[in-house]
């Protein structure tokens, strides 16, 4: 099952918003990057909240998009936790560390969109 790039990124934030993560932001960087289509930004309050936002989204492009990420970093620390889908990286951080980082800065060139969950 083919899922492109843009519904896979809703489907990584949509997943986020499940767990609770803060201040979800999706980035497209395919016209300034040759290295992924979307960055997803999002935040945990806390390592437990960081490792169930991760799992969160594993599980659900695993379910629905049938995709297994390409590479998994910094899941045991729960800083900053990173998947990689190749045309998607998904980055999940606790406040101090989101602060510092600053990726929506690092890549402001892209075309930023801020998630809304469609709960009322």
């Amino acid at each position: 099952m083919y899922m492109d790039s843009e519904k896979l990124a809703e489907l990584a934030a949509e997943a986020c918003d499940d767990r609770k993560a803060k201040n979800i932001q999706l980035i497209r960087v395919d016209e300034v990057s040759s290295l992924t289509d979307w960055i997803l930004v999002s935040e945990g309050l806390s390592d437990v909240n960081v490792k169930a936002i991760i799992k969160s989204v594993e599980n659900k492009l695993k379910e629905e998009a049938n995709r297994l990420p390409l590479r998994r970093e910094g899941i045991a620390e729960a800083k900053w936790a990173l998947l990689d889908y190749g045309e998607l990286i998904i980055n999940v951080l606790q406040p101090n560390e989101r602060a510092y980082y600053d990726l929506e800065s690092f890549w402001s060139n892209g075309h930023v969109y801020k998630y809304a969950s469609n709960i009322k």
